[in-house]
């Protein structure tokens, strides 16, 4: 009886010390297991925030991919449009580079047309006596040669007959005149407004007229300049260079001026002959330069500026 109660005593100890540890394996299985729950909802939350993520960072592939479409496509339009750019600034190019040559080529023209003019002026007016330059004045203006020589020198008082004064000084003129075979020659007749009085003069209008014809077939009869070069013209009293208030200025505007100037063939003659390569204001043309050696009378050449 005693060793039954002792052994029920050891049995209820045993079981006791099976009970507290099996509570605190429980204890300790409910801990794990809550921190097990919190981690779980813990994933759960990660694993929602890494969705969404993949989601925007899907969708800014998407707009990037898009924009870079874009991008690609504005890229192309712009090669194009640079490529078509480039042809047109190119034709630009090539036509201003044209213009350019086409300047050069005017200016060389008009420089050795202009020579031209100088060394006729110059020629003409070494020729010229001090005596005949007081009736003979000679300019050029606007690439035209003009020479203007008074009525005293030239025709009888009021008349259009030439008298034997002027023979020498239009002699020297039509020399000049003959070397230049490829200008043309435009004599034009000029008196003051005082009304002529003659019975076969009607005005002045035909007092010019017939003054510049004298002086045209003066120069095609008794000095063989070409007819097919020359023109006569009267202006009347309506071509004044200064007033008719007084003597002077009647006497200045009773003239017959010699106009020469280049053919306009001629010209284009010169503008097709004019040099391609580029000129600067320092270097100018060989054919636009005067400086050359005169002939023996001190005149100067024509076939040393034309190249003839």
């Amino acid at each position: 009886m005693i060793a039954f109660s002792v052994a029920l005593m050891v049995a209820g100890c045993a079981s006791k010390k099976d009970l507290v540890a099996l509570q605190d394996d429980y204890a300790n299985l409910q801990a794990r297991y809550q921190e097990t729950q919190i981690a779980l909802a813990q994933c759960d939350t990660r694993s929602k925030s890494l969705d969404e993520r993949l989601a925007e960072a899907q969708q800014l592939n998407t707009r990037q991919r898009q924009e870079y479409n874009d991008l690609k496509r504005s890229l192309d339009n712009s090669i194009a449009q640079n490529t078509a750019g480039n042809v047109n600034i190119s034709k630009l190019v090539d036509e201003i580079n044209a213009s350019n040559q086409y300047i050069k080529q005017l200016v060389s023209a008009k420089s050795k047309s202009d020579s031209l003019n100088m060394i006729l002026t110059n020629n003409l007016t070494r020729s010229l006596t001090r005596d005949e330059l007081r009736d003979v004045d000679v300019q050029v203006l606007k690439g035209v040669v003009y020479i203007s020589l008074s009525d005293n020198m030239l025709y009888r008082s009021g008349s259009y007959e030439i008298n034997s004064r002027a023979a020498e000084t239009l002699g020297k003129i039509a020399k000049i005149i003959t070397d230049y075979k490829e200008y043309e020659v435009l004599v034009e007749g000029n008196t003051d407004n005082v009304p002529i009085s003659k019975p076969n003069i009607r005005n002045n209008w035909d007092l010019s007229c017939l003054r510049a014809s004298s002086v045209v077939q003066e120069l095609q009869n008794k000095y063989g300049v070409d007819p097919k070069r020359l023109s006569a013209a009267g202006r009347g009293e309506y071509n004044p260079v200064q007033d008719n208030d007084n003597e002077v200025g009647r006497q200045r505007n009773r003239r017959t001026q010699i106009i020469v100037t280049p053919q306009l063939d001629q010209f284009l003659e010169l503008i097709d002959q004019a040099p391609a390569e580029a000129t600067t204001p320092d270097s100018v043309p060989a054919a636009a330069q005067p400086a050359v050696t005169p002939a023996d009378d001190g005149t100067v050449p024509v076939s040393a500026v034309m190249g003839n």
